[in-house]
């Protein structure tokens, strides 16, 4: 609801195009530049804690944005700071949510099934969220909105604290945070960029994510310019894009393991990137959101199945500089995708844009295809060690078992 909701009110404020690039750079680019080091510090540190920090300050940032929108103080210049603000938040708050989920599920072979149960929980709640905003905004406004945001909060706060986290897990990070800081970020840095699956699956999520995602900041433009409609039009849209999210996640629900999910990341980035191409060329409200369906569905497939793999092969002590990296993949690329997203749609046109985009997620998944039979070789022996590959998976005609 808050992003919609933001994106609406900057729309209105300005009917800018490169200032809803802009709003979204200043949102983000702090998760860009901290996350690293914030991965260090949820390593070193209690998880439910940071959480619960997290979750406060989100709701404090919510509440203050709703006081200025209803009282009709708010301005750009205070939505810019407040979005950088939340980007700061979300540096340390992603890696530590991705990385405590683990914490809360006992069983390693069950994670799978974890992430997509939340990736559907999520999806549900990208479903309603824009479509109630859309109602919401035009009834009373995009202020409520916020409001709604800030008290939700209170819900979050108190399940994290009614959670009980395993002394093990206590221990080990304060194992951790005896090492000095630099030495857990270098370490994190060489691991992940030397490591080759991990390495192969964040620079494709980093192209997705810069130049695929950013066609959300756009989507007033297609609500109002391209389908001639207002901010319920934004709300059909951005909820066709959470149901097909949703199936997304309730497809990877029902799986039994992660075997075949390497296979199925370059497929969810040609799915997305052709979703895309046909969503830049639609000007009819049904076709537009029938693919939104199809971008929301390559888009959580992309993203579950490739937290799903890092998680499961990587080593705890690293879990939350691992997953920090991911951050900066998943939300550091995308301020500069925001800004591009913006400048191009003011040169070229926002379908032009997202069509270029689309292309551009393409030639992503060509590139991950090519590298998956070096992948499958490395992957094969680690998924042999955590059971899910049994030895004679390493049969030369049962190969492709790891992807």
């Amino acid at each position: 609801m808050t992003r919609v909701a933001t994106a609406w009110l900057v729309y209105r404020l300005t009917h800018s195009a490169i200032l809803l690039g802009t709003i979204s750079f200043a949102g983000q680019i702090p998760t860009f530049l901290l996350a690293p080091f914030a991965g260090v510090a949820v390593d070193r540190m209690d998880r439910r804690l940071v959480l619960i920090a997290t979750q406060v300050a989100s709701m404090l940032q919510s509440l203050l944005l709703a006081v200025l929108t209803l009282s009709h103080r708010i301005t750009i210049h205070e939505l810019l700071v407040l979005s950088a603000v939340q980007g700061v938040v979300n540096a340390f708050d992603m890696p530590g949510r991705q990385s405590f989920m683990v914490q809360m599920v006992e069983r390693r072979e069950d994670l799978s099934n974890a992430i997509a149960i939340n990736s559907s929980m999520v999806n549900f709640a990208r479903l309603l969220g824009p479509a109630l905003a859309g109602i919401i905004i035009a009834a009373t406004g995009e202020g409520w909105c916020f409001f709604m945001d800030g008290v939700s909060y209170i819900a979050v706060v108190a399940s994290l604290m009614a959670m009980r986290v395993h002394p093990s897990h206590r221990k080990a990070a304060q194992e951790r945070a005896r090492e000095p800081m630099f030495r857990q970020l270098a370490d994190g840095w060489n691991y992940v960029s030397s490591f080759v699956p991990i390495r192969t699956i964040l620079l494709l999520f980093a192209i997705v994510s810069l130049m695929g995602w950013p066609f959300t900041v756009l989507m007033p433009i297609f609500a109002a310019q391209v389908l001639h409609g207002g901010a319920h039009t934004l709300g059909f849209l951005m909820g066709a894009t959470g149901v097909g999210a949703l199936i997304s996640g309730i497809s990877l629900v029902l799986r039994k393991s992660v075997r075949g999910l390497v296979r199925m990341i370059p497929l969810a980035a040609a799915i997305f990137g052709a979703g895309l191409v046909g969503f830049g060329l639609s000007h009819v409200l049904w076709l537009s959101m029938l693919l939104q369906l199809v971008v929301g569905f390559g888009m959580m497939q992309g993203l579950t199945c490739s937290n799903t793999i890092i998680q499961t092969i990587v080593p705890e002590d690293r879990r939350g500089r691992v997953m920090s990296y991911y951050t900066v993949a998943f939300v550091g690329m995308a301020p500069f995708g925001s800004l591009l997203a913006g400048t191009l749609a003011h040169a070229i046109g926002a379908q032009a844009t997202v069509m270029v985009s689309g292309v551009a997620c393409l030639l992503g998944a060509a590139w991950f295809w090519s590298r998956m039979p070096q992948l499958r070789q490395l992957l094969r022996p680690i998924y042999q060690q955590l059971g899910i590959l049994p030895a004679a998976a390493s049969l030369p005609d049962q190969e492709p078992a790891a992807g």
